[in-house]
């Protein structure tokens, strides 16, 4: 008799995890049955702000494999089917079909939980009136755009100033908004250093989007129609037509709470190397919904990115499908952009090496992506941080210009191999004046880290 492996979630994780065992074991062998409360399978999330400011032209374009393809390949996916109960000790779990209401068991042998991350909408009145966005999926894409395309005034609010943040807010202006971000910390782009997100809020401000730094959201005004009208904080009203939430993102571990599997800090499932929850030997989760080792600081972290996504779903498919593989952990690459300003940073922030108990130096140098005298040659900014013991690296963040962003790629090998600064000033990198000075600006920051760390004794 066959297996069955029931999978929620249709996105990233989950439909790698059903591909990749549909691979290994054939319909004879595993039968796969997936649960997907939305209309979409495997799409771009990240894509989203693209589509709507424009350069993505359609919203299939970010779709990688509709429902009809996986179920071309036997996996039956279920769309609109909104899972509702995991009963682990006896292995079943309990849906709702959203069309028509109609509920049912389904056992198994084999789950995988990819349930991904709820956005986070503040505690505030008027929160949900009509002309505030989240952007969390295609629906809330299509919904988005469609609002504006019926809205008469120009007048936009992004509230929050991370990555959805910035993205959406360049999105809004190649619209022809007016577009004004409210932002909690101190500076956008809380995933920097503030002195780095001192030059994103500079930049920002040059490309003519006002940003309002250490602004908490205290209501959402509406007008006579009940529409939003205006943005409140403590200090001001900012007028909005619409109003779109860049606020940052949770795990959607409310099943698995109820079923009693284990959740760290974050709220994200706890799982083993092989992506398999602890303390189950059948239960297997990836995607936003997790925990991950991080491997700088050697602590569990919450990173909600696609591109993890679909490597721990690969694993999980491989390993139900009888073989084995491991997801070892993430060292925190991640990179953005507003306009042509490109943003990176991989490792560890200032803040979250104190937090681990790591001394350590940090330095900051200006060079160009190319050479100087090379038509083209954009200014970026480097940040490194090293252990002042050891002068291992601990992190990389980057802001600049046209090829600035996907330099932070060197660090993020350097981190992952555990090199110190002063072994990366010897990397055999590529070199010609129109992709770089003769001493890539990764590699000026590496050699200045290294005479910090040595300075330090």
């Amino acid at each position: 008799m066959s297996e069955r492996l029931v999978v929620i979630g249709g996105d990233a994780a989950g439909m790698s995890a059903a591909s990749q065992a549909r691979r290994l074991k054939s319909s004879g062998e595993l039968e796969i049955v997936a649960f997907e409360r939305g209309h979409f399978s495997s799409y771009s999330a990240c894509g989203i702000p693209y589509w709507v400011g424009g350069d993505v032209g359609s919203r299939d374009e970010l779709i990688a494999r509709s429902p009809e393809e996986h179920r071309a390949r036997d996996i039956g996916l279920r769309t609109r089917t909104e899972v509702t109960e995991i009963d682990v000790e006896r292995q079943r779990v309990r849906s709702r079909d959203l069309e028509s209401g109609a509920e049912e068991w389904t056992g198994f042998d084999e789950l995988v939980i990819a349930t991904g991350a709820r956005p986070l909408r503040p505690p505030v009145p008027g929160i949900d009136a009509p002309g505030v966005h989240g952007v969390q999926n295609l629906d809330d894409g299509q919904a988005l755009i469609d609002a504006l395309s019926r809205t008469e005034g120009r007048r936009a609010v992004v509230v929050g100033a991370g990555y959805i943040g910035v993205e959406m807010a360049e999105a809004l202006l190649n619209r022809g908004y007016e577009v004004t971000v409210l932002n909690r910390s101190e500076q956008p782009m809380a995933t920097l250093d503030p002195d780095m997100g001192r030059l994103v809020h500079a930049a920002m401000d040059g490309l003519g989007i006002r940003t309002v730094n250490s602004a908490a959201v205290t209501e959402v005004l509406t007008g006579p129609d009940g529409r939003v009208r205006a943005v409140a904080t403590d200090e001001e009203e900012y007028p909005a037509d619409v109003v779109v939430l860049g606020t940052g993102v949770r795990p959607e571990t409310s099943l698995a709470e109820e079923a009693g599997l284990p959740l760290g800090a974050y709220g994200g499932l706890l799982t083993d190397l092989a992506m398999r929850v602890r303390g189950h030997g059948n239960v297997w989760a990836g995607g936003d919904c997790v925990e991950v080792l991080d491997l700088v600081s050697g602590r569990m972290r919450h990173v909600a990115l696609g591109t993890h996504a679909n490597k721990q779903g690969q694993v999980i498919g491989t390993n139900v499908g009888g073989d084995y593989a491991t997801f070892p952990g993430v060292v925190g690459t991640a990179v953005s952009k507003v306009c042509d300003l490109e943003i990176a940073r991989t490792g560890l922030r200032e803040k979250e090496a104190l937090e681990a108990g790591l001394r350590f130096v940090a330095v900051t140098v200006e060079s160009t992506s190319r050479a100087g005298y090379y038509p083209g040659a954009a200014p970026m900014t480097v940040k490194m941080l090293a252990e002042r013991r050891t002068g291992r690296l601990l992190g990389t963040q980057i802001v600049g210009r046209e090829g600035a962003a996907k330099r932070v790629d060197v660090a993020a090998v350097a981190l992952t191999a555990g090199m110190t600064v002063e072994a990366m000033t010897a990397l055999d990198l590529g070199y010609a004046p129109p992709f770089s000075p003769v001493w890539d600006p990764v590699l000026v920051a590496a050699r200045k880290a290294t005479a910090a760390v040595r300075a330090a004794g």
